[in-house]
């Protein structure tokens, strides 16, 4: 598929290796909860750069690959990993070139969030203001420790639980994240 490059790809996952001998894949996803993955009618995937090397062994300059758009023919969750089919990808050979290529998905094409929901990426430069009204910085990363996601806040970052009893607003259209936190904590 020939379509241009939209602006706000996320990426969702990695292409860990063939599935099957129909041309599937299986993409490690980069969330525990793959749900904009498995709803893609559409991704977008970039090959790593990679060495070029003539007849002769010769290394030559790295070549990139400008990311392709494929149509998702059929998604499933399966054993941790989410399989695709891909429009085009018939066989495990072709199936096999795409290992290690990053999956990206449109932001636009991601599934509306449960009430009381986001997508960490929708919190990311969100300003974090405690109940005291102290602006205690942006949002600049979110990671996931098992009990629950962290927000790291701030240039000094301050690692802040994302649970309901600390978070108490979320307001994606002022991008703003009030909670009950000290600021010297």
């Amino acid at each position: 598929m020939a379509a241009s490059l939209p602006d706000d790809l996320i990426e969702l996952g990695q292409v860990q290796d063939a599935q099957g001998l129909q041309g599937g894949i299986k993409v490690r996803p980069f969330s525990s909860d793959p749900v904009a993955l498995l709803a893609s009618k559409s991704i977008w995937l970039s090959l790593h750069p990679h060495l070029t090397i003539d007849a002769v062994g010769t290394k030559l300059a790295n070549s990139v690959f400008a990311p392709q758009e494929y149509r998702v023919i059929n998604a499933k969750y399966h054993s941790g990993l989410v399989v695709l089919h891909l429009e085009g990808v018939t066989d495990r050979d072709a199936a096999l070139a795409l290992k290690g290529g990053r999956i990206l998905v449109s932001r636009t094409a991601f599934p509306k969030p449960a009430d009381d929901s986001y997508y960490w990426v929708d919190l990311i430069a969100c300003r974090v203001i405690n109940l005291q009204g102290d602006h205690l910085g942006e949002v600049n990363a979110i990671t996931d420790n098992a009990a629950h996601p962290i927000l790291s806040v701030g240039s000094k970052p301050i690692l802040i639980p994302f649970v309901p009893e600390i978070i108490k607003k979320v307001d994606l259209s002022s991008r703003t994240i009030e909670l009950d936190w000290q600021a010297d904590w």
